[in-house]
Protein backbone atom coordinates (compact mmCIF):
# COMPACT_ATOMS: atom_id res chain seq x y z
CA UNK A 1 0.00 0.00 0.00
CA UNK A 2 2.64 2.83 0.55
CA UNK A 3 3.83 2.13 -3.37
CA UNK A 4 0.65 3.57 -4.44
CA UNK A 5 0.60 7.19 -5.30
CA UNK A 6 -1.86 9.69 -4.28
CA UNK A 7 -3.71 9.72 -7.58
CA UNK A 8 -3.62 5.82 -7.19
CA UNK A 9 -5.14 5.89 -3.95
CA UNK A 10 -7.91 8.27 -4.97
CA UNK A 11 -9.08 6.20 -8.02
CA UNK A 12 -9.18 3.01 -5.52
CA UNK A 13 -11.43 5.22 -2.86
CA UNK A 14 -13.46 6.62 -5.90
CA UNK A 15 -14.65 3.09 -6.26
CA UNK A 16 -15.21 1.98 -3.16
CA UNK A 17 -17.46 4.72 -1.58
CA UNK A 18 -19.62 4.17 -4.48
CA UNK A 19 -20.59 0.86 -3.74
CA UNK A 20 -17.81 -1.63 -5.69
CA UNK A 21 -16.28 -4.55 -4.37
CA UNK A 22 -12.66 -4.98 -3.05
CA UNK A 23 -12.46 -7.45 -6.80
CA UNK A 24 -14.23 -4.90 -8.64
CA UNK A 25 -12.15 -2.49 -7.33
CA UNK A 26 -9.19 -4.57 -8.56
CA UNK A 27 -10.35 -5.15 -11.63
CA UNK A 28 -11.01 -1.43 -12.54
CA UNK A 29 -7.93 0.21 -11.01
CA UNK A 30 -5.02 -3.15 -11.39
CA UNK A 31 -4.40 -1.95 -7.68
CA UNK A 32 -3.75 -5.62 -5.61
CA UNK A 33 -6.76 -6.91 -3.97
CA UNK A 34 -4.38 -6.71 -0.80
CA UNK A 35 -3.18 -3.33 -1.19
CA UNK A 36 -7.15 -2.00 -1.41
CA UNK A 37 -7.82 -4.01 1.87
CA UNK A 38 -4.96 -2.43 3.65
CA UNK A 39 -6.28 0.79 2.65
CA UNK A 40 -9.43 0.38 3.34
CA UNK A 41 -8.60 -0.70 6.78
CA UNK A 42 -5.98 1.99 7.48
CA UNK A 43 -7.79 4.38 5.95
CA UNK A 44 -10.56 3.87 7.73
CA UNK A 45 -9.16 4.44 11.15
CA UNK A 46 -8.30 7.87 10.10
CA UNK A 47 -11.64 8.59 8.92
CA UNK A 48 -12.93 7.14 12.50
CA UNK A 49 -10.70 9.39 14.46
CA UNK A 50 -10.78 12.72 12.47
CA UNK A 51 -14.97 12.47 12.76
CA UNK A 52 -14.13 11.55 16.88
CA UNK A 53 -12.31 14.15 17.43
CA UNK A 54 -14.55 16.93 15.34
CA UNK A 55 -17.68 15.63 16.08
CA UNK A 56 -17.67 17.25 19.45
CA UNK A 57 -20.16 20.39 20.62
CA UNK A 58 -22.64 19.64 18.17
CA UNK A 59 -26.01 22.21 17.85
CA UNK A 60 -27.95 20.28 16.65
CA UNK A 61 -31.92 19.54 16.73
CA UNK A 62 -34.06 16.63 16.09
CA UNK A 63 -31.65 13.12 16.26
CA UNK A 64 -32.98 9.99 14.53
CA UNK A 65 -31.60 6.72 15.72
CA UNK A 66 -32.05 3.39 13.82
CA UNK A 67 -30.19 -0.07 13.47
CA UNK A 68 -29.19 -2.17 10.24
CA UNK A 69 -28.39 -5.57 9.78
CA UNK A 70 -25.36 -7.44 7.93
CA UNK A 71 -23.59 -10.45 8.91
CA UNK A 72 -19.26 -11.09 8.82
CA UNK A 73 -18.32 -14.39 7.53
CA UNK A 74 -21.85 -16.16 7.60
CA UNK A 75 -25.13 -15.64 9.43
CA UNK A 76 -25.83 -16.10 13.07
CA UNK A 77 -27.77 -19.47 12.25
CA UNK A 78 -24.55 -21.10 10.49
CA UNK A 79 -21.95 -20.10 13.06
CA UNK A 80 -21.46 -23.56 14.68
CA UNK A 81 -17.66 -23.82 15.09
CA UNK A 82 -15.52 -21.83 18.24
CA UNK A 83 -13.13 -20.78 15.71
CA UNK A 84 -15.84 -18.37 13.91
CA UNK A 85 -17.04 -17.30 16.99
CA UNK A 86 -13.70 -16.53 18.05
CA UNK A 87 -13.19 -14.46 14.87
CA UNK A 88 -16.37 -12.58 15.31
CA UNK A 89 -18.93 -14.26 12.50
CA UNK A 90 -22.17 -14.06 12.74
CA UNK A 91 -25.02 -10.90 12.57
CA UNK A 92 -23.62 -7.64 13.62
CA UNK A 93 -25.59 -4.50 13.70
CA UNK A 94 -24.36 -0.92 12.85
CA UNK A 95 -26.37 1.55 15.35
CA UNK A 96 -26.56 5.32 13.60
CA UNK A 97 -27.60 8.58 14.65
CA UNK A 98 -29.08 11.26 12.06
CA UNK A 99 -29.57 14.90 12.69
CA UNK A 100 -33.32 15.30 10.46
CA UNK A 101 -32.40 18.58 9.54
CA UNK A 102 -28.50 18.88 8.77
CA UNK A 103 -28.51 15.15 7.94
CA UNK A 104 -24.78 15.08 9.88
CA UNK A 105 -24.48 11.33 10.82
CA UNK A 106 -22.37 12.62 14.24
CA UNK A 107 -22.06 9.17 15.74
CA UNK A 108 -22.06 5.39 14.87
CA UNK A 109 -21.35 2.32 16.25
CA UNK A 110 -20.99 -1.92 15.26
CA UNK A 111 -21.71 -4.38 17.75
CA UNK A 112 -24.36 -6.77 18.95
CA UNK A 113 -28.44 -5.00 19.12
CA UNK A 114 -28.55 -5.28 23.00
CA UNK A 115 -28.33 -3.12 25.67
CA UNK A 116 -24.50 -3.01 26.09
CA UNK A 117 -24.37 -1.72 22.26
CA UNK A 118 -27.38 0.48 23.05
CA UNK A 119 -25.58 2.01 25.89
CA UNK A 120 -22.39 2.88 24.31
CA UNK A 121 -23.92 4.36 21.53
CA UNK A 122 -26.28 6.47 23.10
CA UNK A 123 -23.66 8.12 25.72
CA UNK A 124 -21.23 8.47 22.62
CA UNK A 125 -24.37 10.54 21.17
CA UNK A 126 -25.07 12.40 24.21
CA UNK A 127 -20.77 13.07 24.35
CA UNK A 128 -21.30 15.06 20.98
CA UNK A 129 -23.95 17.17 21.66
CA UNK A 130 -24.07 21.09 22.71
CA UNK A 131 -27.95 21.40 23.41
CA UNK A 132 -30.94 19.42 24.66
CA UNK A 133 -32.59 18.10 21.15
CA UNK A 134 -35.41 15.59 19.99
CA UNK A 135 -34.76 12.16 20.07
CA UNK A 136 -36.94 9.53 18.06
CA UNK A 137 -36.20 5.84 17.78
CA UNK A 138 -37.64 2.78 16.88
CA UNK A 139 -39.43 0.60 19.15
CA UNK A 140 -36.78 -1.23 20.39
CA UNK A 141 -36.96 -1.38 24.17
CA UNK A 142 -32.54 -1.10 24.51
CA UNK A 143 -32.95 2.12 23.95
CA UNK A 144 -35.51 2.65 26.79
CA UNK A 145 -32.43 2.41 29.52
CA UNK A 146 -29.59 3.75 27.31
CA UNK A 147 -31.05 7.01 26.72
CA UNK A 148 -32.32 7.41 30.39
CA UNK A 149 -28.90 6.57 31.98
CA UNK A 150 -27.43 9.10 29.40
CA UNK A 151 -29.69 12.50 29.08
CA UNK A 152 -32.17 11.71 31.99
CA UNK A 153 -34.87 14.27 32.18
CA UNK A 154 -32.61 16.42 29.57
CA UNK A 155 -34.52 15.45 26.48
CA UNK A 156 -37.52 15.27 24.52
CA UNK A 157 -37.61 11.43 23.56
CA UNK A 158 -40.27 9.83 21.87
CA UNK A 159 -40.81 5.91 19.58
CA UNK A 160 -42.21 5.22 16.77
CA UNK A 161 -43.49 1.85 17.19
CA UNK A 162 -44.35 0.36 14.13
CA UNK A 163 -47.47 -1.96 13.63
CA UNK A 164 -46.85 -5.26 11.05
CA UNK A 165 -49.74 -7.32 9.70
CA UNK A 166 -49.49 -11.15 9.75
CA UNK A 167 -46.74 -12.74 8.33
CA UNK A 168 -47.29 -13.98 4.40
CA UNK A 169 -48.25 -17.44 3.92
CA UNK A 170 -46.69 -17.72 0.54
CA UNK A 171 -43.17 -19.35 1.37
CA UNK A 172 -41.43 -17.06 -1.15
CA UNK A 173 -42.94 -14.12 0.47
CA UNK A 174 -41.93 -15.21 3.93
CA UNK A 175 -38.09 -15.63 2.44
CA UNK A 176 -37.91 -12.13 0.56
CA UNK A 177 -40.14 -10.05 1.91
CA UNK A 178 -41.52 -8.40 5.49
CA UNK A 179 -44.44 -8.20 6.82
CA UNK A 180 -46.49 -5.54 5.59
CA UNK A 181 -46.45 -2.12 7.96
CA UNK A 182 -50.05 -1.43 8.94
CA UNK A 183 -48.88 1.51 10.82
CA UNK A 184 -46.86 3.46 13.48
CA UNK A 185 -47.80 4.33 17.07
CA UNK A 186 -46.09 7.64 18.27
CA UNK A 187 -45.15 7.11 22.05
CA UNK A 188 -44.36 9.88 24.28
CA UNK A 189 -40.97 8.57 26.79
CA UNK A 190 -39.62 11.89 28.32
CA UNK A 191 -40.04 15.38 27.91
CA UNK A 192 -41.83 16.99 25.45
CA UNK A 193 -41.28 16.46 21.55
CA UNK A 194 -42.84 17.47 19.00
CA UNK A 195 -45.36 15.42 17.73
CA UNK A 196 -44.89 16.64 13.86
CA UNK A 197 -41.42 15.52 14.26
CA UNK A 198 -41.61 12.32 15.81
CA UNK A 199 -40.49 10.63 12.38
CA UNK A 200 -37.40 7.93 11.91
CA UNK A 201 -37.92 8.14 8.02
CA UNK A 202 -34.89 10.02 7.23
CA UNK A 203 -32.51 7.75 8.97
CA UNK A 204 -33.97 4.87 7.90
CA UNK A 205 -33.58 6.46 3.93
CA UNK A 206 -30.25 6.68 5.27
CA UNK A 207 -30.24 2.91 5.79
CA UNK A 208 -30.60 2.38 1.66
CA UNK A 209 -27.63 4.79 1.37
CA UNK A 210 -25.59 2.42 3.25
CA UNK A 211 -26.71 -0.15 1.30
CA UNK A 212 -25.82 1.15 -1.75
CA UNK A 213 -22.64 3.02 -0.94
CA UNK A 214 -21.29 -0.29 0.62
CA UNK A 215 -21.52 -3.25 -1.57
CA UNK A 216 -20.34 -5.77 2.03
CA UNK A 217 -24.26 -4.08 2.79
CA UNK A 218 -25.73 -5.53 0.09
CA UNK A 219 -28.32 -8.58 0.84
CA UNK A 220 -28.91 -11.63 -0.62
CA UNK A 221 -25.34 -11.62 -2.46
CA UNK A 222 -21.69 -12.60 -1.15
CA UNK A 223 -20.66 -9.48 -0.70
CA UNK A 224 -20.04 -9.59 2.77
CA UNK A 225 -17.30 -8.85 5.23
CA UNK A 226 -14.83 -11.82 6.28
CA UNK A 227 -13.48 -9.86 9.40
CA UNK A 228 -15.43 -7.34 11.32
CA UNK A 229 -12.47 -4.71 11.30
CA UNK A 230 -12.86 -4.32 7.82
CA UNK A 231 -16.73 -3.97 8.64
CA UNK A 232 -15.95 -1.33 10.96
CA UNK A 233 -13.42 0.55 8.44
CA UNK A 234 -15.75 0.30 5.64
CA UNK A 235 -18.08 1.91 7.83
CA UNK A 236 -15.75 4.73 9.05
CA UNK A 237 -14.78 5.66 5.28
CA UNK A 238 -18.37 5.74 3.76
CA UNK A 239 -19.72 8.20 6.57
CA UNK A 240 -16.57 10.30 6.28
CA UNK A 241 -17.33 10.63 2.45
CA UNK A 242 -21.09 11.08 3.37
CA UNK A 243 -20.82 14.01 5.98
CA UNK A 244 -17.83 15.61 4.33
CA UNK A 245 -17.38 14.58 0.34
CA UNK A 246 -20.83 14.04 -0.76
CA UNK A 247 -23.28 17.06 -1.68
CA UNK A 248 -26.68 16.22 -0.65
CA UNK A 249 -29.17 17.01 -2.94
CA UNK A 250 -31.63 18.65 -0.91
CA UNK A 251 -29.09 20.94 1.17
CA UNK A 252 -27.04 21.38 -2.00
CA UNK A 253 -24.21 21.40 0.01
CA UNK A 254 -22.99 18.39 2.69
CA UNK A 255 -24.09 17.55 5.66
CA UNK A 256 -20.79 18.84 7.78
CA UNK A 257 -20.92 22.04 5.97
CA UNK A 258 -24.67 22.34 7.14
CA UNK A 259 -23.91 21.84 10.84
CA UNK A 260 -20.86 24.31 10.56
CA UNK A 261 -18.20 21.99 11.04
CA UNK A 262 -16.82 22.22 7.25
CA UNK A 263 -16.31 24.89 5.26
CA UNK A 264 -15.97 23.28 1.98
CA UNK A 265 -16.43 19.97 -0.38
CA UNK A 266 -13.67 17.87 0.72
CA UNK A 267 -11.96 16.13 -2.14
CA UNK A 268 -11.02 12.17 -2.09
CA UNK A 269 -7.71 13.70 -2.03
CA UNK A 270 -8.16 15.59 1.19
CA UNK A 271 -9.41 12.27 2.45
CA UNK A 272 -6.80 9.91 1.26
CA UNK A 273 -4.25 12.64 2.72
CA UNK A 274 -5.91 11.72 6.46
CA UNK A 275 -3.42 9.23 6.04
CA UNK A 276 -0.59 11.26 6.54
Amino acid sequence: MNKLSIEEKVRVVACLVEGNSLRATTRMTGTHRGAIQKLLVELGAACSAYQDKTFCNLKLTRIQCDEIWAFIGCKQKNVKTTQHMREGWGDVWTWTALDAKTKLVPCWYVGTRDGGAAYHFIHDLKGRLANRVQLTTDGHKAYLEAVEDAFGSEIDYAMLQKIYGPTPKDSSEVRYSPAQCMGARRAVISGMPDFAHISTSFTERQNLTMRMSMRRFTRLTNAFSKKVENHEAAVALHFMHYNFARVHQTLRVTPAMEAGVADHVWSLEEIVKLLD
